[in-house]
């Protein structure tokens, strides 16, 4: 049974380690397995990437099939593109651009308005902790959904930046890469996100 943490907002300053989410169930593993082979076979990158990409998406989407739809054609692209072969790929981050972009296709079409409405029955599933540490326990179910609710309120870009850099744990540099940003657009997303939900809940230094 996986572990299911809370999101800690720092009061000042920004570190990686200042944040645990309720969705970081299988991260630790999933971040030992980013980077495979030049040319692995389609079983060896779902086996390294599925979790993690079927986490991100779910956050992304705010709907578990969308997100399970938007992983099935990640791994197909993935498919064609090692099938055609030539210049090795840094799966890890390949796979990451191109599941945040298709991410961002699903929710420019129509049926994004939907999810939205849909997001709130989302929050049973995804705010509650089967087996909470002890250091979470004193998170109240209101406070959790704030937070989820404040991070739905973020701009997609702060979004995505948000959750590659503190869910996914990856460094600045390959955020940018991931994103097509600069590292100073990802710090500047960054400290605009956090500064936000840490005033949804309540800290305003």
């Amino acid at each position: 049974m996986f572990r299911r943490r809370a999101l800690r907002v720092p009061a000042r300053r920004v570190n990686p380690g200042a944040y645990s989410f309720v969705w970081m169930d299988e991260r630790a593993q999933d971040n030992r397995q980013r980077d495979v082979q030049p040319s692995p076979s389609p079983n060896a990158l779902v086996a390294a990437h599925s979790g993690r990409l079927r986490r991100l998406c779910r956050l992304l989407l705010g709907d578990a099939q969308e997100a399970e739809d938007v992983v099935q054609e990640v791994f197909l692209k993935a498919h064609e593109t090692a099938w055609r072969g030539g210049d090795p790929v840094a799966w890890g981050a390949w796979l990451t651009r191109v599941a945040v972009n298709a991410c961002r296709d699903r929710r420019r079409a129509g049926g994004w308005m939907r999810l939205r409405f849909r997001s709130s029955r989302l929050d049973d599933v995804t705010l509650a902790a089967q087996t909470p540490a002890p250091s979470d326990a004193a998170i109240s179910e209101d406070t959790r959904r704030r937070i989820w609710a404040a991070f739905r309120e973020l701009p997609r870009r702060q979004q995505e930046v948000f959750l590659l850099r503190y869910v996914e744990e990856q460094s600045t540099p390959d955020v940018a890469a991931a994103l097509g940003l600069s590292p100073g657009s990802v710090k500047r997303h960054l400290y605009r996100a956090v500064r936000h939900l840490r005033r949804a809940l309540g800290d305003a230094r």
